[in-house]
């Protein structure tokens, strides 16, 4: 075997032994100008801050919508930054009572940062219970049970809450009506996503070529959160089966092994467009019946693999079910019937 080369130095990744969930915060940005795409909402953003920072008060409450990975957590922990305040995290399916959303809140300084991840589901008594927090900066605490019961009012700091949705449908009107500013999160075209694929790239010591960056881009589902996953399984392969770069060539070849194909379709997605086609003719079906035809359950079919098949144009939903566009009979491979008259 041929010594390696004295005269090449070794890239050694500043996040070498650090474990993988450390490595994903790290690579969090921590200001809105490190923030990459999503410029709107960004801008947006920015007035509140400044404008809450210019009279020395907390900012109003800030809703954050959209999918999942697309940086709302990122955001909030950035709107802490920017503030100069401690954030305290929680999510919606941890406050299950009123009682612990009321022990949360009391213990937040004036100007704190309250983040609720997946806002959407906490319970109601403890939702009802943080309309009043939001509005008066005051919880109502109930002491004893049935007739004798008394509610005494204690003060709570002044504070911003920042709460974080994937299903915005699912809030309340009047939950939703409380908060000051209201962001919708979009996915990511393939130019923002390579930005963000080079800046991870320098942060993890990561070698790659923008052509490498633009085909991994491509095939993350306009998600930075994929794109980054992507990314660090491509490196372990170029450092396993190549020479550590990241060419286009090199790219391509790690993610065909790990099932991600040129539209970024994973192995359920495909699953999902081969039942679709081979076995039900292109549709309609039922999502019951498709899901068991794959072996999965009918919510990971509906959660997992129908939205961005829908998005990328090869599924379809109606009335009467599921069906295959014309898209996704030429991505299977599989000629189109010519009786067909679907539309799509």
């Amino acid at each position: 075997m041929t010594e390696p080369s004295e005269d090449v130095p070794e890239i050694v990744s500043p996040y070498a032994g650090i474990d993988e969930r450390d490595v994903e915060t790290s690579l969090r940005p921590k200001t809105l100008g490190d923030f990459v795409g999503q410029v709107r909402v960004r801008e947006q953003l920015a007035v509140v801050l400044d404008s809450a920072k210019a009279r020395r008060q907390p900012p109003d409450h800030i809703l954050l919508s959209g999918p999942p990975g697309l940086g709302k957590t990122s955001l909030a922990m950035i709107i802490a930054a920017e503030l100069g305040a401690a954030i305290r995290v929680t999510s919606g399916p941890a406050i299950e009572r009123a009682g612990d959303l009321a022990a949360m809140l009391s213990t937040l300084d004036e100007g704190d940062v309250l983040f609720i991840d997946e806002i959407h589901r906490v319970a109601r008594p403890a939702e009802e219970l943080l309309y009043i927090a939001m509005e008066d900066f005051r919880v109502d605490v109930v002491v004893g049970k049935g007739p004798g019961a008394t509610a005494i009012p204690l003060d709570v700091a002044p504070f911003t809450l920042v709460g974080a949705t994937t299903r915005s449908g699912l809030l309340t009107g009047p939950l939703r009506d409380r908060f000051g500013f209201v962001a919708h999160m979009d996915f990511y075209t393939d130019a923002e996503l390579e930005h963000v694929i080079g800046r991870s790239a320098g942060l993890l010591g990561i070698e790659i070529d923008p052509a490498g960056a633009a085909e991994i881009a491509r095939r993350s589902r306009g998600t930075p959160r994929i794109a980054n996953r992507l990314l660090r399984r491509a490196r372990d392969f170029a450092e396993v089966r190549a020479d550590g770069h990241l060419s286009r060539e090199v790219a391509r070849a790690a993610l065909d092994v790990y099932d991600i194909d040129e539209l970024g379709l994973d192995r359920l997605d495909r699953l999902v467009l081969e039942a679709l086609v081979r076995q039900f003719n292109g549709g309609p079906v039922g999502v019951a019946t498709l899901a068991l035809a794959v072996g999965e359950e009918v919510q990971t079919v509906e959660d997992v693999a129908e939205p961005f098949l829908v998005r990328a144009g090869l599924l379809a939903r109606t009335p009467r079910g599921r069906i295959a566009t014309r898209a996704a009979w030429a991505h299977v491979g599989v000629a189109m019937p010519r009786d067909d008259t679907a539309l799509f």
